[in-house]
């Protein structure tokens, strides 16, 4: 397995060389857990520059969540994938996913922990603005950002791609960040109760709450490799592109007017 992973940092490096970007390990704790982020910066940083932090996939810390780290520093953002499971695992079976994944869902201290612990070891940087910041997370990534800002992380903006939806119920006197969700409309994983339930308390609780619904998009509609890991596990998961790219557009556009 760390064979893989170094396999897997290193071609990501090599193929990062050309472009205008640098990248980092960063190597920190929660407690007795010690966690491996990322962090992917583009050669030119000042203090007007955006940092996103990045959760992965209920998979862990594979090569999808730096392929975006990636992408974002190649277009002028501070990038930093953070390790929700520890020494920047990652899995290949729904299994060993959820697993891994379920601890989370089930202790929102252990979430919100083990998230803040990325989030302080990314502002230790003195290159990163802290009054700059912006969370996105994929899938469970999704799940993730969305509840650390609802028991208040100290961020501009969040941004949940096809993340779930249940959690723990808003906290107004913590929420700080805007809020956007991007969500596949034939997504099984997320039933309608689970919108209509984050709709109420969201409008009730937060004056900066954005949702979306991609149509004909199921879970996990941002990353490429989806649709062959459905089929090999038989899941309801594929890539839709059209979803991916305007998702994308739109988060874009969403960073650009709430964090200035």
């Amino acid at each position: 397995m760390k064979k893989h992973i170094l396999f897997l940092f290193v071609s990501f490096l090599v193929g990062s060389l050309n472009a205008q970007i640098t990248i980092d390990t960063i190597r920190y704790n929660d407690g007795d857990t010690k966690l491996v982020g990322i962090l992917v910066k583009p050669k030119k940083v000042t203090s007007k520059t955006k940092t996103v932090i990045i959760v992965h996939e209920w998979w862990g810390l594979n090569a999808y969540p730096q392929t975006r780290a990636k992408q974002l520093a190649e277009e002028g953002y501070i990038a930093f994938c953070v390790d929700m499971y520890g020494e920047g695992k990652f899995v290949e079976t729904p299994q060993d996913a959820q697993a891994l994944a379920m601890p989370f869902y089930q202790d929102p201290q252990l979430l919100y922990g083990r998230f803040m612990a990325g989030y302080n070891a990314l502002i230790a940087d003195a290159s990163v603005n802290k009054d700059k910041m912006v969370a996105i997370g994929y899938c469970f990534g999704g799940s993730i950002v969305l509840n650390a800002a609802k028991m208040g992380a100290p961020v501009d903006a969040v941004v949940s791609f096809h993340g779930g939806l249940k959690g723990v119920p808003v906290d107004a006197s913590k929420l700080t960040a805007s809020v956007l969700v991007c969500n596949g409309a034939a997504d099984s994983f997320v039933p309608q109760e689970d919108i209509d339930a984050l709709q109420k308390d969201m409008t009730a609780n937060s004056e900066d709450y954005t949702f979306i619904n991609y149509a004909e998009s199921t879970h996990a509609f941002t990353n490429p490799q989806s649709t062959a890991v459905g089929k090999q596990f038989g899941m309801p998961i594929a890539y839709n592109e059209a979803a991916d790219k305007k998702s994308y557009a739109d988060f874009m556009k969403f960073v650009k007017k709430k964090v200035k």
